[in-house]
Parts: structure tokens; C-alpha cells; sequence
């Protein structure tokens, strides 16, 4: 069975690339364009979460999502990367309980490196 990928993130250009990439490389892809709820990610059940910083629309932000993750124990041991522009993306990782982080513009080759290394 192919790993799942939860991609969140606002830009729809990102989800449809995110998708082709992921799905090149035998993983499924689920996009979301917001946060979806702890419960709604109990049933995705991902093996790794791609999370974008900024979600426009939605109220809350990415960080507040990722920690939201973490402190449920079920959830906890989701490995999550932030996915970012933001200059101080390492900090704002850390701060929330990000496993690691991955920063746009991103480099297709050292994204899918990021990934394998966090999902095996």
C-alpha cells in the first residue's frame, strides 16, 4: 500500500503540483486547502504531513495546526514538515513541533529527499 501524504495548503497551484510529484513517486497524495480537524486526519490516517504556514481563509495558521497535531497523542507521532516562504521557517518549526521543514521555492529533488527521509 502507497504511503499517504497530507498536503495542506491555500495555493492550488501547490496542491496540483504537490499531487503529480508525490504521485510520480508512488505516494498518495490527499490535499487540503485548509486545516482539516484532528478527527478528519485520525481518518486520512497519513504517514507524513506536508504543512503549509500561511493558509489564507482559514483561522488558523499552520504552526497553530502542527502543535494542535502534536498534542494529541494519536497524532503525535505524524512526522510534519513545515512548508514555507517564510524567512524564519526553522524557528517557527521548532516553535511548534515540526519534525522538520521544507522552504519554498522548493528544489523538486531535495523536497522528495526531505520527504523519503521523514516517511521511512
Amino acid at each position: 500500500m502507497a504511503k499517504r501524504i497530507l498536503v495542506i495548503d491555500d495555493d492550488e497551484d501547490i496542491l496540483n503540483i504537490m499531487d503529480i510529484i508525490l504521485g510520480e513517486e508512488g505516494y498518495e497524495a490527499i490535499l487540503s486547502p485548509t486545516g482539516p480537524s484532528t478527527e478528519e486526519i485520525k481518518l486520512i490516517h497519513p504517514d507524513l504531513i506536508l504543512l503549509d504556514v500561511r493558509i489564507v481563509g482559514f483561522e488558523k495558521t499552520g504552526t497553530q495546526i502542527c502543535a494542535d497535531i502534536k498534542s494529541q497523542l494519536e497524532l503525535s507521532k505524524i512526522p510534519i514538515l513545515l512548508f514555507s516562504a517564510e524567512a524564519d521557517v526553522p524557528k517557527l518549526a521548532n516553535k511548534s513541533g515540526a519534525n522538520g521543514y521544507v522552504i519554498k521555492p522548493f528544489d523538486i529533488n531535495k523536497l522528495l529527499a526531505t520527504v523519503k527521509e521523514f516517511i521511512n
